[in-house]
């Protein structure tokens, strides 16, 4: 047979010539040698297996060993469908936006805020709008007033060719 590539070592594929025993009920049986800890597993019909490995001695434990790689599976299922990956969101503005139009764009920003996406702000200057930069820089700080309770500025406004950018976080 071959050892298991993956999932805990059990039975004779446990390496280490003692373990620390803990029999189904969870009651500490004390350090055995691993031969023996097999051989009472196996009269109660279970299996011998390593649940701490990288312990001194490793503790092995009385269970049935496709059982356990099953729990074993759904709780890495679960933990992994219960993860949520943060995505950057952007809004695009100009520097010479409409009140109402920044109301909306605001509202988006705490949604995806709200969320916990990253929220990339980029003001586009076109035109002769590039010569006044102090506008779109005084947007931005209007719009790091306006987050201040729910975000923190993880980039700081900052020009890029034609456009300012900066990215909020959620704090």
């Amino acid at each position: 047979m071959a050892p298991p590539m993956n999932g805990p070592r059990y039975n004779e594929f446990i390496q280490s010539p003692k373990v620390r025993v803990i029999d189904e009920e969870g009651e500490n049986l004390g350090v055995m040698f691993t031969r023996e800890a097999i051989e009472q597993a196996a009269e109660v019909g279970l299996d011998l297996v390593e649940v701490s490995p990288n312990a001194d001695p490793p503790v092995a434990k009385f269970l049935d060993v496709g059982k356990y790689k099953y729990e074993a599976q759904k709780k890495a299922n679960l933990a992994r469908k219960s993860q949520r990956t943060q995505e950057i969101k952007e809004i695009k503005m100009r520097p010479n936006i409409d009140d109402h139009d920044y109301d909306v764009k605001m509202k988006a920003i705490h949604k995806f805020i709200g969320e916990g996406d990253k929220v990339k702000v980029t003001l586009r200057f076109r035109g002769r709008e590039l010569a006044h930069g102090q506008l779109g820089m005084q947007l931005l700080q209007r719009v790091q007033a306006d987050t201040v309770e729910t975000a923190k500025v993880e980039q700081h406004p900052r020009m890029e060719g034609r456009q300012m950018l900066m990215v909020l976080a959620p704090k």
